[in-house]
């Protein structure tokens, strides 16, 4: 009798700068299947209007519908299942007729300066940290909310909903607020896994301008009418939550057995930490800047938000603005060949969180280390990449030691699983082997809890993280080279930033 085909499942996966739409076919029959393929990809590309820097959410949209009309085209049968994830703390606002009260505002827009510091003189970071386990970004959502108090768009709001419950809502006309999302807003209790009423009330923020709290796997509605009208389904096509915060999605796919893992889920930002079943909440963890983020399954990510290949993407940009474009591929090769370890900066630093100059501010830290400043792209790839290695290291050190959980694996998901040199040099500053891939983390873990959700794959994360271990093509790289040398690196690093605690 011949084997049916496997359901086929979409999920749009947004990034900070592009968005995609991918289509699986995913079940665990026999010896299990699990194809992704991208069919459609679309810019995300930053407005500035004024002042203030948007998201432009209606082309992001619109390339979400051209992406679901491309899946369409090339699925033989109905689409089983949509999910959405994307980055997270940002969210748009609706009026009471459901109408969107303007573009969001980017998370990388100035408007939360100083908004922390106001907060802390009501709700002190300590007890902040107690009750949300979040670490201090400065453009969660919490102080978004209270640097837009008293404009127009936040007194007319009658719902506020994160960018995929956003998303979502437009398919299907259900508001709903996905769990693993929410906990990034610095408004949700870990422990509880709800949001926590004491932090709204000190902020002076309404909670009931959020939609209620959905699970990954929760269904989320159906595409409507004119949706499914527009993109050429077949209904009904149910849309599935899933982990709704891209990196949440991304630990889901991440490949391990058994629990002495860490991830490094690497892209525009790296995170990087343990998935442990209790948050972390010690004065020893907010110290150390680590959050507590939920994800799937009940589970919890301890991890360290890092600036990311952010900075190279920035410094690629400005290149290319000066008249000096650079191929990637060719650049990492040059920056291979560039002695390692000659400066590191800090890649947390908040001067490299604006778009700008990269390069520039690159070499300015160096300078103000003492250290040479690199002066050719290939040296200021090198500094980057040595700089993202020595984080990865700090973060994942600082992770054991604050967990009490210790690791034998570091698997790095992500864009960041094609940089070879980035992977080898995290194997050596971090002195464990580093397992690269899948680079679709997020869209992978997407679609398998949708999956799941569907019935077309059984079990909990370890029977997801076998599937994916039998049919993806992985890559180990073992630590090489002298530790010693990312020893003294990292004494000496630490010698010229103090604001930094050693490990």
């Amino acid at each position: 009798m011949p084997v049916p085909e496997p359901p086929t499942f979409a999920a749009v996966d947004l990034g900070a700068s592009s968005g995609r739409v991918m289509a699986a076919q995913v079940s665990d029959h026999g010896a299990g299947t699990l194809r992704l393929q991208e069919t459609h990809r679309f810019p995300n590309r930053p407005v500035r209007t004024g002042n203030t820097l948007h998201w432009d959410i209606l082309s992001l949209y619109g390339g979400v519908l051209d992406g679901l009309r491309s899946v369409g085209a090339r699925t033989p049968g109905p689409l089983a299942s949509v999910g959405i994830d994307s980055w997270a703390v940002d969210y748009g606002l609706l009026d009471a007729s459901g109408a969107l009260l303007g573009n969001p505002v980017h998370y990388r827009d100035s408007r939360t300066e100083g908004e922390a510091a106001k907060l802390a003189a009501v709700l002190p970071p300590r007890d902040l940290y107690g009750a949300t386990g979040l670490q201090h970004l400065p453009f969660n959502t919490l102080y978004q909310l209270t640097a837009a108090r008293g404009s127009s768009a936040l007194e007319a709001a009658h719902r506020l909903l994160l960018i995929p419950d956003l998303i979502a809502y437009w398919l299907t006309g259900l508001a709903g607020t996905e769990l693993t999302n929410a906990s990034t807003t610095q408004l949700v209790d870990p422990r509880t896994r709800d949001w926590s009423r004491r932090v709204a009330d000190a902020a002076g923020i309404d909670l009931t301008l959020f939609a209620p709290l959905r699970e990954p796997g929760d269904p989320a509605g159906e595409l409507l009418p004119h949706v499914l009208a527009e993109t050429g389904l077949a209904g009904p096509v149910p849309v599935t939550a899933v982990g709704s915060h891209d990196t949440a999605s991304a630990v889901v796919a991440v490949p391990a057995s058994g629990e002495r893992f860490a991830y490094l889920a690497t892209g525009t930002w790296s995170l990087a930490g343990l998935e442990l079943r209790a948050p972390v909440l010690t004065e020893e963890s907010r110290q150390a800047n680590f959050t507590n983020e939920l994800g799937v399954d009940g589970t919890v990510r301890h991890l360290r938000n890092i600036m990311g290949l952010w900075l190279l993407q920035e410094c690629l940009r400005t290149w290319e603005a000066r008249g000096m474009p650079q191929r990637l591929d060719r650049l990492l090769g040059e920056a291979a060949d560039v002695p390692g370890l000659r400066t590191l900066v800090d890649a947390g630093d908040p001067a490299f969180l604006a778009p700008g100059d990269m390069p520039r501010r690159i070499a300015d830290a160096c300078r103000r280390a003492g250290a040479p400043a690199p002066l050719t792209p290939a040296e200021t790839t090198r500094c980057v990449l040595d700089s993202l290695a020595y984080a990865h290291r700090r973060a994942l050190d600082d992770a054991q030691r604050l967990s009490g959980r210790t690791v034998d694996t570091a698997h790095l998901v992500g864009g960041g699983a094609h940089n070879t040199l980035l992977c080898q040099l995290t194997a050596d500053a971090c002195g464990l082997p580093v397992v690269a891939g899948p680079a679709e983390a997020a869209a992978l873990g997407n679609v398998l809890v949708q999956a799941r959700a569907a019935g077309a794959v059984r079990g909990d994360l370890t029977d997801l993280r076998a599937l994916l271990r039998g049919t993806l093509d992985l890559r180990r790289y073992e630590p090489s080279g002298d530790r010693a040398d990312w020893e003294h690196a990292a004494r000496r690093f630490l010698a010229t930033a103090p604001h930094i605690p050693s490990t």
